[in-house]
């Protein structure tokens, strides 16, 4: 099973698509200094599906949070299927396995920024994108791969950072998965720590990587 592909013409003029999904979010009192450092910016995601009221959610490594759903990458926009997780299994559109199903659950594709320039991006958060923090060509395209079965399905999904992630967020993250897959851990663990803690700002990527080793050392 073939979902568009980062190459597909039908994905050309998505991130202006995804621009128009967000704005942001500050108190009232602040100014609009986007890269100081503990500027309180939260992410709104409009919910056209259920017609519910604006939810907001958080990135930590290649997972967008929310309170009651799990994706990866950023929030799919428009017709884009997305890749959810739940503690029952994986979806992709209208389809979804079972965890016992899932043989692997991969991203390929994904921005990775040395560590030599990691003090210059701080801002790595969907958010971005309302603030035209994204290059010209807007946000970096990955590849999600669900082998279940017999089956592989690819599908696109954007990449919620803003220029590219931290190479340890990338490895804590895809560590995770392999955690999901075999079943010794469930995302549930992401939704109970949104609702927990509900962080107000934007966390750096060394408080992310700091959450997703919570998460990870107990699996040890």
């Amino acid at each position: 099973m073939w979902l568009p592909s980062a190459g597909d013409p039908r994905m050309s003029g998505r991130p202006d698509a995804v621009r128009r999904k967000w704005e942001v979010r500050r108190p009232a009192d602040e100014g609009f200094p986007v890269c100081d450092r503990g500027t309180e910016l939260k992410l709104v995601i409009p919910s056209p599906h259920d017609g519910g009221p604006d939810r907001l959610g958080s990135m930590i490594g290649l997972f967008w949070i929310e309170q009651d759903k799990v994706c990866l990458g950023a929030p799919p926009v428009e017709e884009d299927p997305g890749v959810f997780l739940s503690p029952a299994g994986v979806s992709v559109g209208e389809q979804t396995w079972l965890w016992k199903d899932v043989t692997d659950l991969q991203v390929l594709d994904v921005p990775v920024r040395s560590a030599t320039v990691r003090w210059a991006t701080r801002v790595t958060a969907v958010i971005a994108a309302a603030l035209n923090f994204w290059g010209p060509d807007g946000p970096s395209m990955m590849t999600a791969v669900v082998h279940a079965q017999d089956e592989r399905v690819e599908t696109p999904v954007f990449s919620a950072a803003a220029t590219a992630y931290a190479q340890r967020e990338v490895d804590l993250s895809l560590g995770l998965l392999s955690h999901f897959v075999r079943g010794s851990a469930s995302p549930s663990l992401l939704t109970q720590w949104w609702g927990e803690s509900r962080p107000a700002a934007v966390l750096h990527s060394r408080d992310r990587e700091a959450v997703l080793e919570g998460w990870l050392t107990p699996l040890m």
